[in-house]
């Protein structure tokens, strides 16, 4: 017999199979919890332990005088109305910072889009230089990479040898005044190339349809970008200033390397962390320190909500999801 013919004479409801309906009961309910739950056990203790556990106990230690050799005595508030009202260096501190926040956010990401659209495009070996130009990133906040830069921005170094080949007064970047900060803020610049990749994967998601219909519309390489891609990758783009603008308030380790820890010449990279870590592990006032880490906390959360509010305004989802 055919397949058509047993198609043709179907097989009749009572002999077909029953099906069976599995009904969960409270044990097996209950049992399927439990190692829902048992499984999660490890991450909870690492929670705990790792994160919830240290913030909570600084938090304490914020209210403490603490040395690390004797038991934290309570100062109340003690410390948070010394960092305001009599330590000079802890606002010197906050202006390097934001200094360095304003500076280097925007300018980083400005060169990560412009690359990113430069790699969008298909041409031979984009591969490779995708890869090139994320190589920075990969050795990140890297002490080697500190070290390297220090050296060649440092009398004598490859920077102020090349600008007296040219003619130009060689300069010692790491100890003047004027320049080591910008040393800084340089290095961090170069390194863009992970909001570079964000943005290449944004680029990738525009539909090239809409690219044409603009093109129709007679609009030019400017007028697709301003029309096009900039509303569609608003998203994109306000992830990537939301991450780099509380990575560049936690900067630490190239000023740290850069100034042998000490934040000079003259504080003139005197970061926030960096202040710190003098604070905690130089004059061992952890309680202070820890004052410190909670003034920052709060302030990067502040500035989060205010930029969550912001991007109502600016930022474009197509999906019409919420903002």
């Amino acid at each position: 017999m055919s397949s058509t013919a047993r198609l043709e004479n179907p097989v009749p409801a009572s002999a077909a199979p029953k099906r069976t309906h599995h009904r969960t009961t409270p044990a097996r309910g209950l049992a399927d919890r439990t190692a829902g739950y048992v499984f999660l056990l490890p991450w909870f203790a690492g929670l705990a332990v790792f994160t919830i556990g240290p913030l909570v106990y600084s938090l304490y230690l914020s209210f403490t005088d603490y040395n690390l050799l004797q038991p934290p005595r309570w100062v109340g508030f003690a410390n948070f109305t010394e960092m305001f009202s009599a330590d000079p260096r802890f606002y010197h501190a906050v202006r390097v910072t934001l200094i360095y926040v304003v500076v280097v956010t925007p300018v980083k990401l400005a060169l990560a889009l412009a690359v990113a659209l430069l790699l969008n495009r298909r041409r031979a070996g984009v591969g490779l230089y995708r890869s090139l130009f994320y190589l920075p990133s990969l050795l990140g906040t890297s002490v080697a990479v500190a070290l390297v830069w220090r050296s060649m921005f440092a009398q004598g170094g490859a920077v102020s040898n090349g600008l007296g080949s040219l003619g130009l007064p060689k300069t010692d970047f790491i100890n003047s005044t004027t320049w080591s900060l910008p040393a800084i803020i340089l290095l961090a610049c170069w390194q863009f190339g992970a909001p570079m990749v964000i943005f290449l994967a944004g680029l990738k998601q525009i539909p090239a349809e809409l690219y044409d219909a603009v093109a129709v519309d007679g609009a030019g390489t400017w007028g697709r970008f301003r029309n096009v891609t900039l509303p569609l990758l608003s998203p994109v783009i306000f992830f990537n200033v939301l991450l780099e603008t509380i990575n560049s308030f936690q900067a630490f380790t190239p000023a740290f390397i850069i100034s042998n820890g000490s934040g000079g010449p003259a504080d003139s990279t005197l970061f926030y962390t960096l202040y710190l870590y003098q604070r905690g592990f130089t004059d061992f006032r952890f309680g202070y320190a820890s004052a410190m880490a909670w003034i920052l906390l709060a302030a990067v959360a502040v500035l989060t909500a205010a930029m969550f509010r912001i991007s109502r305004v600016w930022v474009f989802y197509s999906d019409g999801g919420s903002r």
